[in-house]
Parts: structure tokens; sequence; C-alpha cells
């Protein structure tokens, strides 16, 4: 299977986020082995993380525009966990489900699709190379060529039973930077506005933003503050995420994070608000269901699907309206540890599946 030994090369280059000479090259193979079979390659230069890559086809009137989707870089730092590897089962390495494997699963299905066909239409595959560090370069591209798509096909793991994933939560990252007032602890308690002490009220306030109902989570990961036992603290700050399933919960964390921000529960301190929504949220919809439906009448098997709390890039061009589904790359575990791996059956079907659909709109809606 030559698409094992084209996964070996790239696996075997580290291209953690920050290395962009590693993001670079993995992404310069992956233009050539598309170029092979008719792509055309536009590179979005960047100085400080590796370049983007927009891999294009020519267009065919009345027949769907695609978009497969999948990153470069991983999470692992050189010489933190290299090389691949690989029994009976599983192939062990950096990337190997998240998500070089899924590149290379989207790679062979258009190879198979060239090779009968000796020409691609409609097809466009973005590369991008931030994805591991929350996409915040890349999500404005993202963002800007998303709706020239009918639809994005993005190639994460898939799930144990080699489900589809047809929704994430959005999350956000904020902080929020507490100004007391520093006063001696013994001498002049009274006069000291305590940084800590806000922090305090705050974290029960943020906490109780939890509805786990609705799968609404607020988490407040980290807080520092103060400068001694005999100080009353000066300064403190609280570093926090939120995940939500459903724009209407974005919209009440947004305010009441802005609320509490603005609320002194400690008189005279003053507190400011910084972050962002790095991805919104992916729902499930009526345009899935019937591409899903669609998928199933395609392979004569049925596609299962499921709801995830992690994100991906899906969630970025789901919010621009594009009918989007996650989860074509092989199954995996271990993501962003050492022991990562990926399912060696798995490969094999993912690329008959993903063959499959792309054949189908290379004629037909």
């Amino acid at each position: 299977m030559k698409y094992i030994h084209d996964l070996e090369k790239i696996i075997n280059i580290n291209s953690y986020t920050k290395n962009k000479e590693g993001v670079d090259k993995v992404g310069e193979i992956m233009s050539l082995w598309l170029e092979d079979i008719g792509f055309e390659t536009t590179v979005y230069e960047r100085d400080l993380i590796g370049n983007h890559l927009l891999h294009t086809t020519s267009k065919k009137a009345n027949l769907p525009k695609i978009l497969l989707l999948g990153h470069n870089d991983t999470v692992f730092p050189p010489n933190t966990f290299e090389g691949f590897n690989q029994d009976d089962e599983w192939i062990y390495g950096p990337g190997v489900c998240d998500m070089k494997g899924g590149n290379i699963v989207a790679l062979q299905a258009l190879r198979n699709i060239y090779e009968k066909n000796k020409g691609i239409h409609n097809i466009d595959f973005l590369l991008v190379s931030d994805e591991e560090s929350g996409s915040d370069d890349s999500k404005i591209l993202s963002s800007s060529i998303a709706k020239n798509y009918d639809y994005c096909f993005v190639f994460e793991a898939s799930g144990i039973k080699e489900e589809v994933v047809n929704a994430r939560k959005g999350v956000g990252t904020f902080t929020i930077d507490i100004e007391g007032l520093a006063a001696h602890a013994g001498n002049n308690y009274s006069k000291g506005i305590d940084a800590n002490l806000e922090a305090s009220y705050k974290l029960q306030e943020l906490v109780k933003l939890t509805n786990l109902k609705k799968g609404t989570t607020c988490n407040v990961g980290k807080i520092k503050g103060g400068i001694g036992a005999n100080t009353i603290s000066p300064k403190a700050s609280i570093t926090l995420e939120v995940r939500y399933t459903q724009n209407e919960e974005k919209n009440r964390l947004l305010s009441a994070l802005h609320d509490i921000c603005n609320t002194s529960y400690v008189k005279g301190s003053k507190s400011v608000l910084s972050g962002a929504v790095q991805r919104d949220v992916m729902e499930a919809n009526l345009k899935q269901e019937l591409l899903i439906t669609k998928i199933e009448d395609i392979t004569g098997e049925k596609l299962f699907c499921e709801k995830r709390g992690g994100v991906s890039d899906a969630n970025i061009i789901a919010g621009q309206g594009t009918t989007t589904l996650d989860g074509f790359g092989p199954f995996g575990d271990g993501d962003h540890t050492i022991k990562e791996r990926a399912s060696l059956k798995t490969f094999e079907k993912r690329i008959n599946l993903m063959t499959q659909i792309l054949s189908h709109f290379q004629v037909s809606k």
C-alpha cells in the first residue's frame, strides 16, 4: 500500500505548529503529490508559522463544489514524540490520527478518482498550518473561502465505530485581569483592595455558568495573584474556557462574562476582560441530514454520526453556512499524547468511502 509509505514519510518530519520549517516541508510534499494528479497550488505565505496551502481543480458547472480540509501541524515539539512505527493492527506516530493520517486518506481517494477519470473537477483541498494552536491565523482564510463550496469534508479521526462528526462544541478562552490596591497586611489591612478576594467571588459566579444539561461548561483553568502573605494582593488574573453546543448559550455566556467582569464584589477593585471565541459551535442541521442520506444512497451503507466536545476547523467552515461533516480520517486514539495511534484497517475503509463519495459528485449532484 503506497499510501502507507507516504504517511511514513510525512510522519517522520516534525511539524509542530511553531516549527515553520517542518510544517512547510510537509506542505511542500503534500503539494507535490496533489500536483501530480492535476491540482494547482496557491501558497499563503506566513513568516512565523507554516504556509497555508489551497489546492484547486478546474470547475464544471452544475456540479457541487467540494472543499476537503486538513492541517499539516501537530502538537509535538521536536524530540518529544518522533518517528513512524507499525504492527499488524496499528500505526504509531505524531499526527497519525490528528491528522496526517486523515490527509493521506483524502489524498489516496483523490488518486483513485484521478486514475479512473484521468482528471478531477470541482474539488479543492485546503491544508492549514496552525489548527493545533487554535487556527488564529488560518481561520480568516478558511472563513473567506467557505461560502464558495456546497460541501466540506474534514479529515479528523473517525469515531470508534467509524462514525463521522456532525456537531462540535464552540469554544472561547478569556482572561479577567483584576486590579486592587497593595497594603501592609499588618499595619494597613483596611486600606488595601484585595484582588485575590475579588477573584474568589468572580470564580464562584463563573462556575455557576455551567449547564451540563445544555452541554455548556465554564472552566476556570488558572488563577494567579498576589505578592506574599504579608501584602494585600494588588493584582490577580483568571484564565477560563467556555464551551457550548448552542448559539443561544454562546450569547448567554458572553453577556454573563461581561457582567461578572464589570461587577466589583470588592469595593474599589477594577477588572478588564480579554479573549474571544476561537471556534464557533457546529450544530447538527437539516442540510447535513440530507447529505448523510445522499451518502448512504451512494454507498449502500449506514453512516453513523456522533457529537464531540472538542473543536476542529470544521467549526469554522460550518459557521459560514457550508454543509460540513467531519471525522473522515481513520479511527485512532491517544492523540495529543506519545501513545497516538491509528487503526490500520480503517485506512482502507475510509479511502474507499471517500472514493465513492467524491466519485459520485464528479458526475452528479
